[in-house]
């Protein structure tokens, strides 16, 4: 079975938490997952994988640096031939994620990649539920990819 990959950019001790979150729920199926930083991860990681589950940080009402330059460096090797991948999203807002949320929709929209749920945005100040609503993001793609859902 191929990998669930989630990669998300974590450069402070609640987003590497969030990102910890996601994998320990989707560790809930038998699928297996691959959790990558978005420097880490190219073309090669899409391409052999059942799913995507995308985080970043709110930057400046954009997505994070790393995580765009991920996409710059995937987009055309993986156009053609990852039509449909199941995607999910979460964001780590400091105000609200508007433009996070857009800025990333709008390549997973280019990719052709299928947004499996509404993206997920954690905003405002930093609240202990964030990680349970992680963790049931990661087991509810895995769950599904599982299944045969998506």
């Amino acid at each position: 079975m191929r990998p669930i990959v989630i990669i998300a950019n974590t450069p402070t001790a609640n987003t590497y938490a969030l990102r910890e979150a996601v994998a320990r729920g989707a560790q809930q199926s038998t699928v297996p997952i691959q959790v990558l930083s978005p420097l880490e991860a190219n073309s090669f990681h899409i391409l052999q994988s059942s799913a995507v589950i995308v985080g970043t940080t709110e930057n400046f009402g954009y997505m994070s640096g790393a995580l765009k330059d991920f996409f710059e460096r995937i987009y055309y090797p993986c156009l053609e031939s990852t039509q449909g991948l199941p995607v999910a999203l979460y964001v780590r807002a400091g105000n609200d994620g508007t433009g996070t949320v857009q800025s990333v929709t709008r390549i997973l929209t280019g990719l052709r990649w299928k947004l499996i749920q509404e993206p997920l945005v954690f905003k405002g100040a930093w609240q202990p539920e964030f990680l349970k609503n992680a963790e049931e993001l990661g087991e509810a793609v895995a769950l599904g990819v599982e299944l045969g859902v998506f």
